[in-house]
């Protein structure tokens, strides 16, 4: 899925207007991209135009009590994984830019 900011947002400034953003998981319907800086931090969806709704096959999804939906790649899908890959956990580190890399190309 890639996405567009709608409009320039003061409480994203690691965002930019009308850059293409890949959608790399779902986590209670925010999205997590790629920002400016580099970083998959989470989004609220609403602050995004959908450009191309295609989300790649092997994702899974689930869906929590109050129907948020959670989408990712399978290796990112453990819970707890995002804090071992902020903490700097190297087996996460390398698993999420591995994953990425992958989703990336498939994107392109």
């Amino acid at each position: 899925m890639i996405v567009k900011l709608k409009k320039k947002n003061k409480n994203y400034p690691d965002l930019t207007i009308a850059q293409p953003y890949v959608v790399i998981g779902i986590e209670a319907d925010d999205f997590r991209i790629i920002n400016n800086y580099g970083r998959p931090y989470l989004y609220p969806h609403d602050i995004f135009k959908i450009e191309d709704e295609h989300e790649p096959s092997d994702w899974v999804n689930e869906f929590g009590e109050d129907g948020e939906r959670y989408a990712y790649h399978p290796l990112l899908n453990r819970a707890g994984f995002f804090e071992d890959f902020f903490n700097g956990d190297e087996n996460a580190v390398a698993e999420f830019w591995r994953v990425l890399n992958q989703q990336l190309a498939i994107a392109g």
